[in-house]
């Protein structure tokens, strides 16, 4: 179930975003981000994912929009872009981010989520080691499916 208070925030964010860029306030811009927050948190999505999501719930809207929209809510903070191996760019909202790192499987393509406090350990020695002050990581795990009778999971040919 959507949080109504959270889609709300983000509008108001994205609405101060683009009149601070002198950008348009479309209604389809909007539906946009009504779709990529009723979305659980934990999921990812891509554009054609949302494009064909809106359209079967009546929404008259381009790819070419939410492409920009996209791009707009990355910019402005309400959004993450993700780039996982081969796949397409698959975004999440970011209002309740909380930093995580990911595990994708090779077989079944399911994206989990996961946060492990030694990864920030290594990121603070690193850091140390390279008199940095490192401001973000991105970890990415590949791995083969052992689920057995996995539902996602893509047949051999």
């Amino acid at each position: 179930m959507a949080d109504k208070a959270l889609i709300e925030k983000a509008k108001k964010i994205f609405e101060n975003f683009l009149t601070k860029q002198g950008s348009r306030k479309t209604p389809e811009r909007f539906s946009v981000i009504d779709e990529l927050y009723s979305l659980p948190e934990d999921e990812h999505m891509d554009v054609e994912g949302l494009f064909l999501s809106m359209r079967n719930k009546g929404y008259t809207i381009s790819r070419a929009t939410i492409y920009n929209t996209l791009d707009l809510l990355v910019e402005s903070g309400l959004a993450v872009k993700h780039q996982f191996k081969d796949k397409v760019a698959l975004y999440e909202q970011a209002l309740t981010y909380k930093h995580h790192d990911h595990h994708v499987c090779n077989q079944c393509r399911k994206i989990r989520e996961f946060s492990d406090p030694k990864i920030n350990e290594i990121k603070e020695s690193m850091g140390k080691e390279f008199k940095s002050s490192i401001k973000s990581h991105s970890l990415v795990l590949y791995g083969d499916c052992l689920i057995e009778n996995c539902e996602n999971k893509i047949p051999l040919v």
